[in-house]
C-alpha cells in the first residue's frame, strides 16, 4: 500500500519541503530500502521507527519496504524525518487512514516511542506556511519556536502514539497558541549596565554612536583599562530587536540547534566573542554539513573580537566579506549554504605586545620593530571597514572611588533608539548600510564640509572606502543630535575616531 506524507529539509535558515513517500509491498522477503539522497542520521531513523512502532503494537517489517524522499536531487539529512516515515509506515501498514496533504510532520523518536525536539523547527514552520500548508505536527518541546509563527495551526505531540492518532482523524487535539511579543518580551534583558562605566567618556561617546548607526568599533588601550567592560555593555544600548529581528536571529540559532525550549528564543541583542584561538570554520561556519559560525550567530547584535591582534591573521581576513556584504556564503562538497551576518563588530588591542604603549601609569618595554611586526597582524583592508577607531586610556585606581556613576544603559538606548528610527525613515537600513546611491543623496556635505575632507583626504590618503565610511559616521552623529543636515562639528568629530590608525 502506497502512502504520502509531508516533511522540510533545512538548508541554511530556509527550509524545503521533502514528500516522504511510503510503499509496502504485500508479497516478497522482508526488506527496507530508503532512496532520495538520505544522508547516515536519516538512514539510522530505520531502527529508531521500528522499535518505537513495535513498542505500540503496530509490526510493518515482515514485508517488503521501500521509502523516498521526494525530489531526489539533493541530500536531506536530520533525525526530524523519524516522525514522518514513522506516519507513513503507520498508513502504509493500514493501521491508520491518514490524510495528511495538509499537514507537516517533523520529530525525532525515542525507541519508546517518545518524541524529542529537534533543530532548525522555526525554518520548517515557515517554509511549511509559505508552501500552504494549514497544520505542523512536532514535539512539545518545539511548539513555542513554531507557535510564533502566525498563519499555521501548531499541534504539539509528546509520542508517536499521540501523532498517529492525530493523523487517523481523531479531534481531541487543539492547536497550540503564544503570544510571540509576551514571550520574547520575557526573555528580554541585560545584566551588564553602562552606569557601572566610570569615566572614559570618549570611548563612551564612541560606542554610542557605533550602537546608534550599527558601526564596527575599534578600542585600542592598556590593559584593564575598561575596553572589554565597554563592548560587553554594547547590547544595552541598542534598540530592543523588533519582531522581523527576532526571529531571524532566532532561526539561525534554530539551525545550528541552539533552540531547545521557550527561553532560548532570541529577544536580546546576541552578543558572541569567541577566544582569540578559534579557527575560520568555528568563526565564519563550516563542517560537512556547513553549520553558521560567530559571524551569523551575532546576527542583530554585536561580535567582540577580544585581543584582536592575537588573533591569526587568516582568520581575521575572513571578516572582510561579511562585513562588506552582510551575509556569508559557506561552499562545500555537498551543498553550498548562505547565512546572514548582519553583526556590529566591535574589537580591543593593546597598543603593544607588551601592552602599555602611551600609558600615563607604566612604561613601555617594546621596540619599535617589536611594535611594527606586532601591529602588522592587522591588514589595511580589515581596518579600513572599521568606522570608528578610538584611544581608551586607564583610569587611575585612586580617581575611580571619587568618581560618578555613568550614565544609564536605559537613558543612552533612548536616544540611540531616536536615532534609529531616524535612519530608518529616511532609508529603510542603518547608516553604516547605506549604499552609494543612498550616501550621495543623503550625506551631503556643504561647501566647508567638503573642505574638510579633501583635505583631510590628501593629508591621510584616505581610501574611497574610508571616506565612506566617514561620511557615514557624520550621518549618524547628525542623527543623534537630531540634525538635518551634516555639519562641520559631525564631519570633524568623525575624522578624529579614523585619525588613530589611519
Amino acid at each position: 500500500m502506497f502512502s504520502k506524507v509531508f516533511s522540510a529539509h533545512v538548508n541554511g535558515v530556509d527550509a524545503e519541503v521533502v514528500e516522504v513517500e511510503t510503499d509496502i509491498a504485500s508479497m516478497g522477503l522482508p526488506a527496507f530500502n530508503m532512496v532520495g539522497l538520505a544522508d547516515a542520521a536519516v538512514r539510522e531513523s530505520r531502527d529508531r521507527v521500528r522499535s518505537a512502532l513495535k513498542n505500540i503494537n503496530m509490526n510493518v517489517f515482515a514485508k517488503p519496504i521501500t521509502i523516498n524522499l521526494a525530489p531526489a536531487d539533493f541530500k536531506k539529512d536530520g533525525t526530524h524525518f523519524d516522525l514522518p516515515l514513522a506516519v507513513g509506515l503507520a498508513i502504509s501498514g493500514g493501521f491508520i487512514s491518514g490524510d495528511s496533504d495538509d499537514t507537516i510532520y517533523a520529530g525525532e523518536l525515542s525507541l519508546d516511542g517518545k518524541l524529542r525536539g529537534v533543530s532548525g523547527i522555526l525554518p520548517i514552520t515557515i517554509a511549511a506556511k509559505e508552501a500552504g500548508f494549514k497544520k505542523i505536527v512536532l514535539p512539545s518541546q518545539n511548539a513555542d519556536e513554531a507557535a510564533i509563527v502566525e498563519g499555521i495551526d501548531v499541534f504539539s505531540m509528546t509520542s508517536l502514539d499521540e501523532a498517529l492518532s492525530f493523523a487517523n482523524g481523531s479531534s481531541s487535539f487543539s492547536p497550540h497558541k503564544v503570544d510571540a511579543m509576551a514571550l520574547f518580551s520575557k526573555n528580554s534583558f541585560y545584566k551588564d549596565d553602562f552606569s557601572e562605566v566610570k569615566g572614559q567618556q570618549t570611548a563612551r561617546r564612541c560606542a554610542e554612536i557605533a550602537a546608534a548607526g550599527m558601526h564596527n568599533l575599534l578600542m585600542i588601550g592598556s590593559p584593564g583599562s575598561g575596553k572589554t567592560m565597554i563592548a560587553r555593555r554594547l547590547p544595552s544600548i541598542m534598540p530592543e530587536m523588533t519582531l522581523s529581528e527576532a526571529i531571524e536571529t532566532t532561526k539561525i540559532h534554530s539551525v545550528a540547534g541552539f533552540v531547545k525550549s521557550a527561553k532560548d528564543l532570541k529577544s536580546s541583542r546576541p552578543f558572541f566573542a569567541p577566544h582569540h584561538t578559534s579557527s575560520n570554520v568555528s568563526l565564519i561556519g563550516g563542517t560537512s554539513k556547513a553549520v553558521p559560525g560567530q559571524v551569523s550567530l551575532a546576527t542583530n547584535g554585536v561580535l567582540f573580537l577580544d585581543e584582536l591582534l592575537e588573533f591569526n591573521r587568516s582568520v581575521l581576513e575572513t571578516l572582510r566579506q561579511p562585513l562588506e556584504d552582510g551575509e556569508v556564503t559557506i561552499a562545500r562538497a555537498a551543498r553550498t549554504v548562505t547565512y546572514p551576518a548582519k553583526f556590529m563588530l566591535t574589537a580591543a588591542a593593546n597598543p603593544c605586545p607588551c601592552g602599555y604603549m602611551g600609558d600615563n601609569k607604566k612604561q613601555c618595554s617594546c621596540t619599535q620593530a617589536q611594535i611594527q611586526k606586532y601591529r602588522s597582524r592587522l591588514s589595511g583592508p580589515l581596518m579600513d571597514r572599521i568606522d570608528l577607531h578610538v584611544e581608551v586610556q586607564s583610569v587611575d585606581i585612586s580617581d575611580l572611588s571619587s568618581m560618578n556613576e555613568g550614565e544609564a544603559s536605559e537613558t543612552i538606548r533612548d536616544r540611540v533608539k531616536l536615532a534609529h528610527n531616524i535612519q530608518l525613515e529616511r532609508s529603510g537600513t542603518f547608516n553604516s548600510r547605506l549604499s552609494e546611491k543612498e550616501l550621495k543623496k543623503f550625506c551631503k556635505l556643504d561647501e566647508k564640509g567638503k573642505k574638510i575632507i579633501e583635505m583631510a583626504s590628501k593629508k591621510y590618503s584616505l581610501s574611497a572606502r574610508a571616506y565612506s565610511k566617514i561620511l557615514k559616521t557624520s550621518r549618524t552623529i547628525a542623527d543623534l543630535e537630531g540634525v538635518k543636515d551634516i555639519q562641520s562639528k559631525h564631519l570633524l568629530e568623525s575624522l578624529q575616531y579614523r585619525m588613530l590608525t589611519d
